[in-house]
């Protein structure tokens, strides 16, 4: 019984395996592959380079980005629109740190580094 059985399951295993074999397309395929893809600007106008990010953890549209220069951004949608939620709050617009707290997702933790003053 056991002979009988093992021969058609090795043959159904090089099967399986030579199937799995498959060579990568070549450059022209991914060229035309990709065509109709078009850049776009997502993200704020003025945030600056990111940072720091954090996102809510049960909600997964939201995300919080810290920038150089541009303050704290926060998204609801999936990064398709930006709001910054830390003009009038902070004294400086760098951001080097982002944590949303695991029990509230309305409190949300935001660190910079200050520049050295010169002596």
């Amino acid at each position: 019984m056991f002979k009988k059985s093992f021969l058609p399951a090795v043959l159904c295993l090089g099967l399986v395996t030579v199937s799995a074999q498959v060579t990568p397309p070549a450059a022209d395929d991914l060229n035309s592959f990709f065509k109709p893809v078009r850049w776009r600007s997502i993200g704020p106008f003025r945030g600056g380079r990111s940072v720091a990010v954090a996102g809510v953890i049960g909600d997964p549209k939201t995300y919080y980005m810290g920038t150089t220069g541009g303050g704290l951004w926060k998204t609801d949608n999936l990064g398709l629109t930006w709001r910054n939620v830390s003009d009038g709050y902070f004294k400086t617009g760098t951001v080097g740190a982002v944590a949303v707290a695991d029990g509230d997702p309305n409190v949300v933790y935001v660190a910079w580094a200050s520049t050295p003053s010169a002596a």
